[in-house]
């Protein structure tokens, strides 16, 4: 059993370092058994690799873990197991071809004759744990590969429980989530609070850090500049501590860009429908404007933007751009009228994480810089991506590298590089800042600013309504 006093789980002077950077410089907290705390930074600093340590995947260099008060050392995932610590990781572990069953006991499978998969026992097991914890709506039986990406989520959280924690770390678990959803992880932390479970929260939300947790640690730069009680500190100081200076406040001012009202709408959606839930919407857009798009999860919003991307036929309705009605049979088609989008799985979706950087801005318009027919002009490709990765705030010396080394915020910046490479005049962003630290936020609200103030329209859904407002 967990003491009633002492330290779940300890990290003193923790040091990791990877060649020349270093990840972790001398990382100290403390979280007391049965309670939840709180990680915060920004992206690269040092969140994860501290989630990695606890979890048995990498090492650390230098300093001491201790778990339940005893120093430990978790040399691979099976020893933090044996430990009692689960992870519900921000890149999904599940795999995509089993299903939810199969992933949540992956590994420790329950045996008919010591050599067979019981899959009976395994789809029942994982039944009742869905329903232990509020997902009896989710069938056991279910492909992940077949799920939205919120519900693999849950998916993920289900299988760090199911396995009976006694420290749970939620890396970013909230991310893809949105209103009854993250009560829905409120409700499993409080659940997990009672049985006595320690959890390490990690999120770029603080209004959820604040309402799940009551201690906090913030790391900046693979530093540890201070833990608190959450009572001890206001957010406009968690701010100041996360990014090392201060936000004044938490979204730029509007700019004043006059919207030419008496001109045709850039885009004029009249009662468009699909088969998959989208019925007689009508709107317009005009140039120099910013449409907010408002809904609960599941509500229509994906099929909207993957119509208007050319990724869903539309049943009915007509689509209309400049005043001239049009038909977007295919992402090709809406490319070539102007028409981009960022997609909320920016690493599924937007990128090609292993290849470089410049290939992923020059994709969209690659024949652009073709000569003799078939030859690349790897000059005039390499002057365009390094023009558009400044206007987006991106080193272009670091356009050689593939795009998975850059954090969540950089590699949103690389995909609307992209589409500002393309000369796009309409931006459909979906959920851009989901699971961006605070500061990449701002330079996301700052780039669109510049979008609206340049010509161009943005179509934005976000899960967070002050973004919205």
């Amino acid at each position: 059993m967990n003491p009633l006093n002492g330290i779940a789980v300890g990290l003193e002077k923790v040091r990791k370092a990877f060649g020349a950077t270093v990840a972790l410089d001398g990382v100290s907290f403390e979280i007391k058994p049965g309670k939840t705390h709180a990680l915060l930074g920004e992206n690269g600093a040092g969140k994860s690799t501290i989630v990695k340590l606890l979890s048995g995947l990498i090492r650390p260099d230098a300093g001491v873990v201790s778990i339940f008060c005893r120093q430990v050392r978790i040399d691979n995932p099976r020893r933090a197991q044996a430990l009692g610590i689960q992870t519900a990781f921000q890149e999904l572990s599940l795999v995509p071809e089993l299903t939810v069953a199969q992933n949540m006991f992956l590994g420790v499978e329950p045996l008919k004759a010591g050599i067979f998969v019981d899959i009976y026992k395994l789809e029942q097991e994982a039944l009742k744990a869905l329903t232990g914890i509020g997902l009896e709506d989710i069938n056991p039986r279910w492909r992940i590969d077949k799920l939205s990406l919120p519900l693999r989520q849950k998916v993920e959280i289900a299988k760090a429980v199911a396995r009976k924690p006694q420290i749970l770390l939620l890396d970013e678990s909230t991310s893809t989530l949105s209103g009854k959803d993250v009560n829905w992880v409120a409700d499993v932390i409080n659940r997990l609070e009672a049985d006595g479970v320690t959890i390490l929260f990690i999120s770029h939300r603080l209004q959820e850090a604040r309402e799940f947790c009551e201690s906090l640690t913030v790391l900046r730069n693979g530093a540890n500049v201070g833990n608190f009680q959450f009572g001890e500190i206001n957010d406009n100081e968690i701010v100041s501590l996360i990014i090392g200076r201060s936000l004044g406040h938490a979204y730029p001012p509007r700019s004043e860009t006059r919207i030419p009202t008496e001109e045709t709408p850039i885009l004029c959606v009249r009662n468009l429908s699909t088969a998959n839930g989208l019925k007689q919407v009508s709107f317009s857009l005009r140039r120099n404007e910013i449409l907010g798009v408002a809904a609960l999860q599941g509500m229509g919003q994906s099929e909207l933007f993957l119509s208007l991307f050319g990724m869903r036929r539309a049943t009915g309705g007509q689509i209309e751009l400049d005043g001239r009605s049009t038909v977007l049979s295919s992402p090709v088609d809406a490319i070539r009228q102007g028409i981009a989008y960022v997609p909320e799985d920016r690493k599924n979706e937007g990128l090609f994480l292993n290849l470089p950087v410049s290939t992923n801005v020059s994709i969209p318009v690659i024949n652009r810089f073709r000569r003799l027919g078939w030859m690349i002009d790897r000059k005039r490709e390499d002057q365009a991506v390094t023009s558009v990765l400044r206007s987006v705030g991106f080193d272009p010396l670091a356009s050689y590298r593939p795009c998975s080394s850059f954090s969540g915020g950089n590699q949103q910046k690389i995909t609307i590089a992209k589409w500002l490479m393309a000369e796009s005049r309409v931006l459909l962003m979906f959920d851009p800042t989901r699971g961006v630290d605070i500061g990449a936020k701002s330079d996301i609200y700052v780039l669109m600013q510049q979008v609206k103030s340049d010509g161009g329209s943005i179509i934005f859904y976000s899960s967070e309504i002050p973004e919205l407002v």
